[in-house]
């Protein structure tokens, strides 16, 4: 196991859709389990494996950031069963230190995946829990928060992270 490094906004990996993951193999697992000591490490309560500059579709959650082994959800190839409602909330991302935003985002999403099993699991979830998939699955679609933001906050945003991003000047 070993914590990664995490690029940040304007990294093209971040920018583009990840690829689905074919066969759950030794170094799928090793990479979600680099993914879940690099997102406690940070701290986070997720992350994608965009975020570690890894192309696919992989995910991790935690929202007891660690204290609850019950709480870890491991996701190869998440998609969408269901969405409804609306919510905005702060979020923060590790890919983009320092800056925030309340994207729109459904109350209550249903999301199935792959445990590294190979068996499919399935999750509903509200509030938070909704939220941090919603945020992880648009990494692997190539989407960040920034991109949800009303367009006046996002191009405001995206002016101040072009500027960072050139200069190499993010804040750990």
């Amino acid at each position: 196991m070993a914590i990664r490094p995490i690029v940040k906004w304007g990294h093209p990996v971040l920018h583009a859709p990840s690829a689905p993951v074919v066969e759950i193999d030794g170094s799928v697992a090793a990479l979600v389990k680099d993914m879940v000591e690099t997102m406690y490490a940070a701290p986070g309560i997720g992350l994608a494996a965009p975020q570690v500059a890894v192309p696919l579709r992989v995910i991790v959650i935690d929202l007891s950031v660690g204290k609850s082994a019950r709480e870890l959800i491991k996701l190869v190839n998440p998609e969408f069963v269901e969405k409804e409602g609306e919510q905005r909330e702060e979020e923060g991302c590790l890919s983009v230190p320092g800056y925030g935003g309340a994207p729109a985002r459904p109350t209550r999403v249903t999301v199935k995946g792959t445990d590294l099993d190979g068996k499919e699991r399935v999750y509903t979830a509200t509030e938070l829990l909704a939220r941090a998939f919603c945020h992880e699955i648009d990494h692997i679609d190539g989407l960040l928060f920034v991109d949800r933001l009303t367009p006046l906050k996002r191009d405001l945003l995206k002016r101040k992270l072009r500027k960072k991003a050139k200069a190499g000047d993010w804040e750990e």
